[in-house]
Protein backbone atom coordinates (compact mmCIF):
# COMPACT_ATOMS: atom_id res chain seq x y z
CA UNK A 1 0.00 0.00 0.00
CA UNK A 2 1.02 3.62 -0.56
CA UNK A 3 0.72 4.31 3.18
CA UNK A 4 3.16 1.51 4.04
CA UNK A 5 5.67 2.72 1.44
CA UNK A 6 5.49 6.34 2.56
CA UNK A 7 5.97 5.64 6.27
CA UNK A 8 9.26 3.83 5.64
CA UNK A 9 10.74 7.33 5.61
CA UNK A 10 10.15 7.41 9.40
CA UNK A 11 12.71 4.71 10.11
CA UNK A 12 12.12 2.43 13.11
CA UNK A 13 8.90 4.19 14.15
CA UNK A 14 7.58 3.83 10.62
CA UNK A 15 8.27 0.10 10.74
CA UNK A 16 6.27 -0.09 13.97
CA UNK A 17 3.37 1.74 12.31
CA UNK A 18 3.52 -0.63 9.35
CA UNK A 19 3.47 -3.64 11.67
CA UNK A 20 0.51 -2.15 13.57
CA UNK A 21 -1.46 -1.76 10.31
CA UNK A 22 -0.59 -5.32 9.24
CA UNK A 23 -1.67 -6.84 12.58
CA UNK A 24 -4.88 -4.74 12.56
CA UNK A 25 -5.75 -6.14 9.13
CA UNK A 26 -5.18 -9.71 10.35
CA UNK A 27 -7.30 -9.19 13.45
CA UNK A 28 -10.20 -7.97 11.30
CA UNK A 29 -10.21 -11.42 9.74
CA UNK A 30 -9.63 -13.47 12.90
CA UNK A 31 -9.88 -13.06 16.69
CA UNK A 32 -6.53 -14.62 17.47
CA UNK A 33 -5.57 -13.77 21.08
CA UNK A 34 -1.88 -13.81 20.28
CA UNK A 35 -2.45 -11.14 17.63
CA UNK A 36 -4.50 -9.08 20.09
CA UNK A 37 -1.65 -9.13 22.61
CA UNK A 38 0.82 -8.17 19.85
CA UNK A 39 -1.47 -5.31 18.78
CA UNK A 40 -1.72 -4.07 22.37
CA UNK A 41 2.06 -4.09 22.70
CA UNK A 42 2.49 -2.18 19.43
CA UNK A 43 -0.13 0.35 20.53
CA UNK A 44 1.76 1.00 23.77
CA UNK A 45 4.99 1.55 21.81
CA UNK A 46 3.28 4.04 19.52
CA UNK A 47 1.64 5.84 22.46
CA UNK A 48 4.98 6.27 24.18
CA UNK A 49 6.75 7.63 21.07
CA UNK A 50 4.16 10.02 19.67
CA UNK A 51 3.27 7.50 16.99
CA UNK A 52 -0.26 8.78 16.42
CA UNK A 53 0.98 12.28 15.69
CA UNK A 54 3.38 10.74 13.20
CA UNK A 55 0.51 8.76 11.73
CA UNK A 56 -1.38 12.01 11.14
CA UNK A 57 1.75 13.51 9.57
CA UNK A 58 1.87 10.65 7.05
CA UNK A 59 -1.81 11.11 6.22
CA UNK A 60 -1.40 14.89 5.78
CA UNK A 61 1.62 14.37 3.52
CA UNK A 62 -0.22 11.88 1.31
CA UNK A 63 -3.21 14.20 1.14
CA UNK A 64 -1.02 17.16 0.07
CA UNK A 65 0.50 14.97 -2.66
CA UNK A 66 -2.97 13.80 -3.75
CA UNK A 67 -2.24 10.13 -3.05
CA UNK A 68 -4.74 7.49 -1.92
CA UNK A 69 -3.10 5.64 0.98
CA UNK A 70 -5.06 2.43 0.29
CA UNK A 71 -3.86 1.95 -3.32
CA UNK A 72 -1.22 -0.69 -3.97
CA UNK A 73 2.23 0.72 -4.74
CA UNK A 74 2.95 -1.87 -7.45
CA UNK A 75 -0.12 -0.80 -9.43
CA UNK A 76 1.05 2.80 -9.86
CA UNK A 77 2.56 4.45 -12.94
CA UNK A 78 6.18 5.57 -12.91
CA UNK A 79 5.17 9.17 -12.21
CA UNK A 80 2.96 8.24 -9.24
CA UNK A 81 5.67 5.99 -7.83
CA UNK A 82 8.03 8.98 -7.89
CA UNK A 83 5.38 10.95 -6.03
CA UNK A 84 5.15 8.25 -3.33
CA UNK A 85 8.95 8.27 -2.95
CA UNK A 86 8.75 12.03 -2.52
CA UNK A 87 6.17 11.47 0.23
CA UNK A 88 8.60 9.04 1.86
CA UNK A 89 11.18 11.83 2.00
CA UNK A 90 8.68 14.41 3.32
CA UNK A 91 6.95 12.48 6.12
CA UNK A 92 9.85 13.06 8.50
CA UNK A 93 9.46 16.83 8.01
CA UNK A 94 13.09 17.37 6.93
CA UNK A 95 14.82 20.75 7.05
CA UNK A 96 16.54 20.04 3.71
CA UNK A 97 15.03 18.11 0.80
CA UNK A 98 17.57 16.33 -1.44
CA UNK A 99 16.47 15.29 -4.96
CA UNK A 100 18.66 13.44 -7.48
CA UNK A 101 17.44 13.85 -11.10
CA UNK A 102 13.79 14.13 -9.96
CA UNK A 103 12.31 14.55 -13.47
CA UNK A 104 14.02 11.57 -15.13
CA UNK A 105 11.47 9.22 -16.73
CA UNK A 106 8.53 11.40 -15.62
CA UNK A 107 5.89 12.45 -18.13
CA UNK A 108 5.05 16.10 -18.66
CA UNK A 109 2.02 16.14 -16.37
CA UNK A 110 4.08 14.67 -13.52
CA UNK A 111 6.91 17.16 -14.14
CA UNK A 112 4.47 20.09 -14.11
CA UNK A 113 2.94 18.83 -10.85
CA UNK A 114 6.38 18.36 -9.25
CA UNK A 115 7.49 21.86 -10.22
CA UNK A 116 4.37 23.43 -8.78
CA UNK A 117 4.66 21.41 -5.57
CA UNK A 118 8.31 22.35 -5.05
CA UNK A 119 7.60 26.01 -5.79
CA UNK A 120 4.94 26.05 -3.09
CA UNK A 121 7.05 24.05 -0.62
CA UNK A 122 8.95 26.24 1.82
CA UNK A 123 11.75 23.79 2.61
CA UNK A 124 15.34 24.26 1.54
CA UNK A 125 15.81 22.29 -1.68
CA UNK A 126 19.07 20.79 -2.96
CA UNK A 127 18.63 19.02 -6.29
CA UNK A 128 20.83 17.49 -8.97
CA UNK A 129 19.43 17.76 -12.47
CA UNK A 130 20.15 18.24 -16.15
CA UNK A 131 16.59 19.45 -16.75
CA UNK A 132 17.26 23.03 -17.85
CA UNK A 133 13.62 24.10 -17.56
CA UNK A 134 13.49 22.82 -13.96
CA UNK A 135 16.68 24.75 -13.18
CA UNK A 136 15.22 27.87 -14.75
CA UNK A 137 12.03 27.70 -12.69
CA UNK A 138 13.36 26.55 -9.30
CA UNK A 139 17.03 27.35 -8.79
CA UNK A 140 18.05 30.47 -6.88
CA UNK A 141 21.65 29.31 -6.50
CA UNK A 142 23.76 27.06 -8.73
CA UNK A 143 26.53 24.91 -7.24
CA UNK A 144 28.71 23.67 -10.10
CA UNK A 145 31.21 20.82 -10.06
CA UNK A 146 33.76 21.59 -12.78
CA UNK A 147 37.18 19.96 -13.13
CA UNK A 148 37.27 18.90 -9.53
CA UNK A 149 36.22 22.31 -8.16
CA UNK A 150 32.95 23.30 -6.54
CA UNK A 151 31.76 26.82 -7.30
CA UNK A 152 28.68 28.47 -5.83
CA UNK A 153 26.88 30.94 -8.07
CA UNK A 154 24.37 33.07 -6.14
CA UNK A 155 21.94 33.62 -8.99
CA UNK A 156 19.28 31.98 -11.11
CA UNK A 157 20.08 29.64 -13.99
CA UNK A 158 19.97 32.18 -16.82
CA UNK A 159 22.28 34.55 -14.93
CA UNK A 160 24.57 31.61 -14.18
CA UNK A 161 24.93 30.88 -17.90
CA UNK A 162 25.97 34.47 -18.56
CA UNK A 163 28.43 34.60 -15.66
CA UNK A 164 29.86 31.18 -16.48
CA UNK A 165 30.55 32.19 -20.08
CA UNK A 166 32.29 35.36 -18.89
CA UNK A 167 34.39 33.33 -16.43
CA UNK A 168 35.43 30.88 -19.16
CA UNK A 169 36.47 33.74 -21.43
CA UNK A 170 38.55 35.25 -18.62
CA UNK A 171 40.13 31.88 -17.89
CA UNK A 172 40.98 31.38 -21.57
CA UNK A 173 42.69 34.79 -21.64
CA UNK A 174 44.68 33.96 -18.50
CA UNK A 175 45.93 30.67 -19.88
CA UNK A 176 46.79 32.26 -23.22
CA UNK A 177 49.10 34.67 -21.35
CA UNK A 178 50.50 31.76 -19.33
CA UNK A 179 51.27 29.74 -22.46
CA UNK A 180 52.99 32.75 -24.03
CA UNK A 181 55.22 33.21 -20.99
CA UNK A 182 56.03 29.50 -20.88
CA UNK A 183 56.97 29.53 -24.57
CA UNK A 184 59.30 32.49 -23.96
CA UNK A 185 61.02 30.73 -21.08
CA UNK A 186 61.38 27.52 -23.08
CA UNK A 187 63.01 29.52 -25.87
CA UNK A 188 65.42 31.10 -23.39
CA UNK A 189 66.46 27.78 -21.83
CA UNK A 190 67.24 26.36 -25.25
CA UNK A 191 69.53 29.20 -26.36
CA UNK A 192 73.20 28.71 -27.14
CA UNK A 193 76.18 27.97 -24.93
CA UNK A 194 76.67 31.59 -23.92
CA UNK A 195 73.10 31.92 -22.64
CA UNK A 196 73.30 28.64 -20.73
CA UNK A 197 76.46 29.82 -19.02
CA UNK A 198 74.89 33.05 -17.85
CA UNK A 199 71.42 31.83 -16.98
CA UNK A 200 70.44 32.35 -13.37
CA UNK A 201 69.16 29.59 -11.15
CA UNK A 202 66.12 31.61 -10.06
CA UNK A 203 64.87 31.84 -13.61
CA UNK A 204 65.37 28.12 -14.09
CA UNK A 205 63.32 27.41 -10.97
CA UNK A 206 60.54 29.65 -12.32
CA UNK A 207 60.58 27.70 -15.56
CA UNK A 208 60.33 24.40 -13.73
CA UNK A 209 57.37 25.75 -11.76
CA UNK A 210 55.68 26.89 -14.97
CA UNK A 211 56.16 23.46 -16.47
CA UNK A 212 54.63 21.86 -13.38
CA UNK A 213 51.65 24.25 -13.52
CA UNK A 214 51.16 23.39 -17.16
CA UNK A 215 51.28 19.71 -16.31
CA UNK A 216 48.78 20.09 -13.48
CA UNK A 217 46.45 22.34 -15.41
CA UNK A 218 43.11 20.74 -16.07
CA UNK A 219 41.55 22.15 -19.15
CA UNK A 220 37.83 22.60 -19.43
CA UNK A 221 36.19 19.24 -19.89
CA UNK A 222 35.72 18.70 -23.61
CA UNK A 223 32.33 18.84 -25.18
CA UNK A 224 31.02 16.26 -27.57
CA UNK A 225 31.43 17.06 -31.25
CA UNK A 226 28.41 15.31 -32.64
CA UNK A 227 28.06 14.56 -36.32
CA UNK A 228 25.65 12.33 -38.16
CA UNK A 229 26.23 10.14 -41.19
CA UNK A 230 23.61 11.29 -43.68
CA UNK A 231 22.26 9.02 -46.40
CA UNK A 232 20.81 9.93 -49.80
CA UNK A 233 17.97 12.44 -49.53
CA UNK A 234 14.54 10.94 -49.08
CA UNK A 235 11.58 11.83 -51.24
CA UNK A 236 9.71 15.05 -50.38
CA UNK A 237 6.92 13.06 -48.71
CA UNK A 238 8.23 11.04 -45.77
CA UNK A 239 5.10 9.72 -44.03
CA UNK A 240 1.36 10.14 -44.37
CA UNK A 241 -1.18 8.65 -41.96
CA UNK A 242 -4.83 8.58 -42.98
CA UNK A 243 -7.54 7.83 -40.40
CA UNK A 244 -5.22 5.45 -38.53
CA UNK A 245 -6.61 3.46 -35.62
CA UNK A 246 -5.07 0.89 -33.30
CA UNK A 247 -6.24 -0.68 -30.05
CA UNK A 248 -5.17 -3.28 -27.52
CA UNK A 249 -8.42 -5.04 -26.78
CA UNK A 250 -10.93 -2.36 -25.76
CA UNK A 251 -8.19 0.22 -25.12
CA UNK A 252 -7.93 2.55 -28.13
CA UNK A 253 -4.33 3.79 -28.34
CA UNK A 254 -4.67 5.64 -31.65
CA UNK A 255 -8.02 6.75 -33.05
CA UNK A 256 -8.79 8.68 -36.26
CA UNK A 257 -5.19 9.89 -36.64
CA UNK A 258 -4.17 12.02 -39.62
CA UNK A 259 -0.71 13.49 -40.26
CA UNK A 260 1.53 14.38 -43.18
CA UNK A 261 5.29 14.53 -42.53
CA UNK A 262 7.54 16.11 -45.13
CA UNK A 263 11.30 15.97 -45.58
CA UNK A 264 13.07 18.19 -43.03
CA UNK A 265 10.22 18.23 -40.49
CA UNK A 266 11.19 17.90 -36.83
CA UNK A 267 8.19 16.26 -35.13
CA UNK A 268 7.97 16.17 -31.32
CA UNK A 269 5.74 13.51 -29.72
CA UNK A 270 4.51 14.01 -26.15
CA UNK A 271 2.01 12.32 -23.89
CA UNK A 272 1.64 10.59 -20.51
CA UNK A 273 3.65 7.45 -19.77
CA UNK A 274 1.84 4.47 -21.24
CA UNK A 275 -0.26 6.59 -23.63
CA UNK A 276 1.08 4.77 -26.72
CA UNK A 277 3.94 6.92 -28.05
CA UNK A 278 6.05 3.87 -28.92
CA UNK A 279 3.04 2.25 -30.59
CA UNK A 280 2.59 5.36 -32.73
CA UNK A 281 6.23 5.21 -33.83
CA UNK A 282 5.84 1.54 -34.73
CA UNK A 283 2.76 2.32 -36.81
CA UNK A 284 4.52 5.15 -38.66
CA UNK A 285 7.62 3.04 -39.33
CA UNK A 286 5.67 0.03 -40.56
CA UNK A 287 6.59 -2.20 -37.61
CA UNK A 288 2.86 -2.47 -36.79
CA UNK A 289 -0.02 -2.69 -39.24
CA UNK A 290 -2.92 -0.29 -38.51
CA UNK A 291 -6.20 -1.95 -37.59
CA UNK A 292 -7.93 0.93 -39.32
CA UNK A 293 -6.79 3.39 -41.99
CA UNK A 294 -3.36 3.32 -43.61
CA UNK A 295 0.20 4.66 -43.36
CA UNK A 296 1.99 5.65 -46.57
CA UNK A 297 5.79 5.82 -46.49
CA UNK A 298 7.83 7.93 -48.87
CA UNK A 299 10.68 6.82 -51.09
CA UNK A 300 14.36 6.24 -50.28
CA UNK A 301 13.86 6.24 -46.49
CA UNK A 302 16.92 5.31 -44.41
CA UNK A 303 15.79 5.14 -40.77
CA UNK A 304 18.09 5.25 -37.73
CA UNK A 305 16.34 4.44 -34.43
CA UNK A 306 17.48 5.47 -30.95
CA UNK A 307 15.72 3.65 -28.13
CA UNK A 308 17.57 3.88 -24.85
CA UNK A 309 15.39 1.39 -23.01
CA UNK A 310 14.94 -1.34 -25.57
CA UNK A 311 18.28 -1.23 -27.39
CA UNK A 312 20.39 -4.14 -26.08
CA UNK A 313 24.09 -3.66 -25.41
CA UNK A 314 26.49 -6.56 -24.96
CA UNK A 315 27.91 -5.93 -21.48
CA UNK A 316 31.11 -7.87 -22.20
CA UNK A 317 32.05 -6.00 -25.39
CA UNK A 318 34.17 -2.85 -25.36
CA UNK A 319 32.89 0.56 -26.39
CA UNK A 320 34.92 0.52 -29.63
CA UNK A 321 33.63 -2.96 -30.51
CA UNK A 322 30.03 -1.79 -30.10
CA UNK A 323 30.47 1.15 -32.49
CA UNK A 324 33.11 -0.26 -34.85
CA UNK A 325 31.54 -3.73 -34.96
CA UNK A 326 35.00 -5.26 -34.60
CA UNK A 327 36.76 -2.96 -37.11
CA UNK A 328 39.37 -0.31 -36.26
CA UNK A 329 37.96 2.11 -38.84
CA UNK A 330 34.49 3.31 -39.79
CA UNK A 331 33.43 5.07 -42.97
CA UNK A 332 31.87 8.39 -42.07
CA UNK A 333 30.52 10.76 -44.75
CA UNK A 334 32.75 9.12 -47.35
CA UNK A 335 35.94 9.19 -45.24
CA UNK A 336 37.63 6.52 -43.14
CA UNK A 337 37.98 7.45 -39.49
CA UNK A 338 39.75 5.56 -36.73
CA UNK A 339 37.22 4.37 -34.22
CA UNK A 340 39.14 5.91 -31.28
CA UNK A 341 39.12 9.34 -32.94
CA UNK A 342 35.40 9.04 -33.70
CA UNK A 343 34.61 8.06 -30.09
CA UNK A 344 36.59 11.04 -28.78
CA UNK A 345 33.93 13.23 -30.42
CA UNK A 346 31.53 11.62 -27.93
CA UNK A 347 33.84 12.28 -24.92
CA UNK A 348 35.31 8.77 -24.76
CA UNK A 349 39.05 8.79 -24.05
CA UNK A 350 41.22 6.11 -25.64
CA UNK A 351 41.27 4.23 -22.33
CA UNK A 352 37.49 4.50 -21.90
CA UNK A 353 36.92 3.39 -25.51
CA UNK A 354 38.66 0.10 -24.67
CA UNK A 355 36.57 -0.42 -21.49
CA UNK A 356 33.70 -2.95 -21.37
CA UNK A 357 30.13 -1.67 -21.51
CA UNK A 358 29.44 -3.08 -18.03
CA UNK A 359 31.49 -0.32 -16.33
CA UNK A 360 29.80 2.63 -18.10
CA UNK A 361 27.60 5.16 -16.32
CA UNK A 362 24.08 5.98 -17.52
CA UNK A 363 25.29 9.08 -19.35
CA UNK A 364 28.13 7.17 -21.02
CA UNK A 365 25.72 4.47 -22.17
CA UNK A 366 23.53 7.11 -23.74
CA UNK A 367 26.51 8.68 -25.53
CA UNK A 368 27.54 5.22 -26.74
CA UNK A 369 24.08 4.61 -28.20
CA UNK A 370 24.21 8.01 -29.91
CA UNK A 371 27.69 7.25 -31.29
CA UNK A 372 26.45 3.99 -32.77
CA UNK A 373 23.29 5.61 -34.09
CA UNK A 374 25.05 8.53 -35.79
CA UNK A 375 27.53 6.21 -37.52
CA UNK A 376 24.62 4.72 -39.52
CA UNK A 377 23.65 6.45 -42.80
CA UNK A 378 20.18 7.95 -42.35
CA UNK A 379 17.73 10.52 -43.63
CA UNK A 380 15.13 9.83 -40.90
CA UNK A 381 16.15 9.95 -37.23
CA UNK A 382 13.79 8.40 -34.67
CA UNK A 383 14.77 9.37 -31.13
CA UNK A 384 12.92 7.89 -28.14
CA UNK A 385 13.85 9.84 -24.98
CA UNK A 386 17.43 10.64 -26.07
CA UNK A 387 18.10 13.28 -23.39
CA UNK A 388 17.98 11.19 -20.20
CA UNK A 389 21.33 11.24 -18.36
CA UNK A 390 22.94 13.66 -20.84
CA UNK A 391 24.75 16.69 -19.43
CA UNK A 392 23.62 20.19 -20.42
CA UNK A 393 26.52 20.78 -22.85
CA UNK A 394 25.87 17.54 -24.75
CA UNK A 395 22.14 18.35 -24.83
CA UNK A 396 22.85 21.68 -26.47
CA UNK A 397 25.17 20.08 -29.03
CA UNK A 398 22.56 17.43 -29.82
CA UNK A 399 20.05 20.23 -30.36
CA UNK A 400 22.41 21.96 -32.79
CA UNK A 401 22.99 18.72 -34.68
CA UNK A 402 19.27 18.05 -35.07
CA UNK A 403 18.63 21.62 -36.23
CA UNK A 404 21.37 21.30 -38.88
CA UNK A 405 20.26 17.81 -39.90
CA UNK A 406 18.72 17.99 -43.37
CA UNK A 407 16.63 14.86 -42.90
CA UNK A 408 13.47 14.25 -40.88
CA UNK A 409 13.34 13.80 -37.10
CA UNK A 410 10.71 12.00 -34.99
CA UNK A 411 11.37 12.89 -31.36
CA UNK A 412 9.71 11.42 -28.26
CA UNK A 413 10.76 13.49 -25.26
CA UNK A 414 9.67 14.92 -21.92
CA UNK A 415 12.48 17.51 -22.01
CA UNK A 416 10.52 20.73 -22.49
CA UNK A 417 13.41 22.97 -23.47
CA UNK A 418 14.69 20.35 -25.90
CA UNK A 419 11.27 20.25 -27.57
CA UNK A 420 11.11 24.04 -27.65
CA UNK A 421 14.50 24.27 -29.38
CA UNK A 422 14.08 21.44 -31.91
CA UNK A 423 10.46 20.65 -32.79
CA UNK A 424 8.76 22.35 -35.76
CA UNK A 425 5.46 20.74 -34.78
CA UNK A 426 4.25 18.53 -31.94
CA UNK A 427 1.95 15.50 -31.82
CA UNK A 428 0.15 15.39 -28.47
CA UNK A 429 -1.73 12.43 -26.94
CA UNK A 430 -4.85 14.00 -25.40
CA UNK A 431 -6.74 10.94 -24.17
CA UNK A 432 -9.01 8.25 -25.60
CA UNK A 433 -6.65 7.64 -28.51
CA UNK A 434 -6.94 11.24 -29.72
CA UNK A 435 -3.68 12.67 -31.12
CA UNK A 436 -3.62 16.30 -32.23
CA UNK A 437 -0.90 18.23 -34.04
CA UNK A 438 0.28 21.69 -32.91
CA UNK A 439 2.72 24.03 -34.60
CA UNK A 440 5.99 24.52 -32.69
CA UNK A 441 7.35 22.99 -29.47
CA UNK A 442 6.18 22.53 -25.89
CA UNK A 443 5.53 26.19 -25.00
CA UNK A 444 3.76 26.72 -28.35
CA UNK A 445 1.49 23.78 -27.56
CA UNK A 446 0.68 25.21 -24.13
CA UNK A 447 -0.27 28.57 -25.65
CA UNK A 448 -2.44 26.99 -28.32
CA UNK A 449 -4.11 24.66 -25.83
CA UNK A 450 -4.79 27.59 -23.48
CA UNK A 451 -6.41 29.50 -26.32
CA UNK A 452 -8.64 26.54 -27.17
CA UNK A 453 -9.60 26.06 -23.50
CA UNK A 454 -10.50 29.75 -23.25
CA UNK A 455 -12.76 29.49 -26.28
CA UNK A 456 -14.36 26.31 -24.96
CA UNK A 457 -15.08 27.88 -21.58
CA UNK A 458 -16.65 31.04 -23.03
CA UNK A 459 -20.42 31.20 -22.40
CA UNK A 460 -22.59 30.30 -25.35
CA UNK A 461 -24.67 33.16 -26.69
CA UNK A 462 -28.19 32.41 -27.76
CA UNK A 463 -28.41 32.07 -31.49
CA UNK A 464 -30.33 34.87 -33.19
CA UNK A 465 -31.67 34.91 -36.67
CA UNK A 466 -29.98 37.46 -38.81
CA UNK A 467 -30.37 38.45 -42.37
CA UNK A 468 -27.49 37.27 -44.51
CA UNK A 469 -24.78 39.94 -44.48
CA UNK A 470 -23.96 41.70 -47.68
CA UNK A 471 -20.90 40.21 -49.41
CA UNK A 472 -18.95 43.46 -49.47
CA UNK A 473 -19.60 43.98 -45.74
CA UNK A 474 -18.46 40.46 -44.87
CA UNK A 475 -15.20 40.95 -46.71
CA UNK A 476 -14.43 44.30 -45.08
CA UNK A 477 -12.04 43.83 -42.08
CA UNK A 478 -13.10 45.26 -38.75
CA UNK A 479 -11.32 48.44 -37.67
CA UNK A 480 -9.97 49.25 -34.25
CA UNK A 481 -12.48 50.86 -31.93
CA UNK A 482 -11.51 53.97 -29.98
CA UNK A 483 -11.13 51.92 -26.81
CA UNK A 484 -8.95 49.32 -28.58
CA UNK A 485 -6.81 52.10 -30.07
CA UNK A 486 -6.14 53.47 -26.59
CA UNK A 487 -5.38 49.97 -25.33
CA UNK A 488 -2.88 49.41 -28.17
CA UNK A 489 -1.10 52.67 -27.33
CA UNK A 490 -0.82 51.76 -23.66
CA UNK A 491 0.28 48.13 -24.11
CA UNK A 492 4.03 48.85 -24.74
CA UNK A 493 4.25 50.80 -21.47
CA UNK A 494 2.42 48.03 -19.62
CA UNK A 495 4.69 45.34 -21.09
CA UNK A 496 7.77 47.39 -20.20
CA UNK A 497 6.55 47.79 -16.61
CA UNK A 498 5.86 44.06 -16.29
CA UNK A 499 9.29 43.20 -17.69
CA UNK A 500 10.97 45.66 -15.30
CA UNK A 501 9.18 44.10 -12.35
CA UNK A 502 10.12 40.63 -13.61
CA UNK A 503 13.80 41.64 -13.75
CA UNK A 504 13.57 43.07 -10.22
CA UNK A 505 12.01 39.86 -8.85
CA UNK A 506 14.74 37.77 -10.51
CA UNK A 507 17.38 40.00 -8.90
CA UNK A 508 15.75 39.66 -5.49
CA UNK A 509 15.57 35.87 -5.78
CA UNK A 510 19.26 35.79 -6.65
CA UNK A 511 20.17 37.78 -3.51
CA UNK A 512 21.64 35.49 -0.78
CA UNK A 513 20.09 37.74 1.88
CA UNK A 514 16.66 36.55 0.80
CA UNK A 515 17.22 33.18 2.47
CA UNK A 516 17.53 34.88 5.84
CA UNK A 517 14.08 36.46 5.54
CA UNK A 518 12.05 33.29 5.86
CA UNK A 519 10.26 30.94 3.50
CA UNK A 520 7.10 33.03 3.20
CA UNK A 521 8.92 35.84 1.39
CA UNK A 522 10.59 33.31 -0.92
CA UNK A 523 7.30 31.60 -1.81
CA UNK A 524 5.54 34.94 -2.37
CA UNK A 525 8.26 36.07 -4.79
CA UNK A 526 8.04 32.84 -6.75
CA UNK A 527 4.26 33.14 -6.94
CA UNK A 528 4.57 36.72 -8.17
CA UNK A 529 7.12 35.64 -10.79
CA UNK A 530 4.72 33.02 -12.14
CA UNK A 531 1.93 35.61 -12.22
CA UNK A 532 4.15 38.09 -14.11
CA UNK A 533 5.00 35.47 -16.74
CA UNK A 534 1.31 34.79 -17.30
CA UNK A 535 0.44 38.51 -17.48
CA UNK A 536 3.23 39.11 -20.00
CA UNK A 537 2.04 36.26 -22.17
CA UNK A 538 -1.51 37.65 -22.21
CA UNK A 539 -0.25 41.18 -22.94
CA UNK A 540 1.91 40.03 -25.84
CA UNK A 541 -0.94 38.01 -27.31
CA UNK A 542 -3.30 40.97 -27.01
CA UNK A 543 -0.72 43.25 -28.66
CA UNK A 544 -0.38 40.88 -31.63
CA UNK A 545 -4.17 40.69 -31.99
CA UNK A 546 -4.69 44.46 -31.96
CA UNK A 547 -1.73 45.12 -34.25
CA UNK A 548 -3.33 42.90 -36.89
CA UNK A 549 -6.46 45.08 -37.07
CA UNK A 550 -6.60 48.13 -39.38
CA UNK A 551 -6.33 51.46 -37.58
Amino acid sequence: MIFDEAQTGLGKLGATLAEYHAVSTQISQTNDQKLLRQLDKLQQTLDGNGGWLIHQQVERTLMSLKLDEHVGFDTLSGGLKRRVLLAEALVSDPDILLLDEPTNHLDLDSIAWLEEFLLQNSKTLLFVTHDRMLLKKLATRIVELDRGRLTSWSCDYETFLERKQAALETEAGHWAQFDKKLAQEETWIRQGIKARRTRNEGRVRVLLELRQQRKNRRKQVGTARLQVEEAERSGKLVLRATDVGYAYGDNAVVRGFFVTIMRGDKIGIIGPNGAGKTTLLQLLLGELTPQHGQVEQGTRLAVAYFDQLRTPLDEDKTVQDIVGRGDDYITFNGKDRHIIGYLQDFLFSAERARSPVSVLSGGERNRLLLARLFSQPSNVLVLDEPTNDLDAETLELLEELLLEYTGTVLLVSHDRMFLNNVATSTLVFEGNGQINEYVGGYDDWLRQRRSVDTLDSAPMQPEQKKSPPRRERAQRPRKLSYKEQRELEELPQRIEALESEQTAVHATLADPELHRQGSETFAALHARLASLEQELEVAYQRWVTLEALPQ
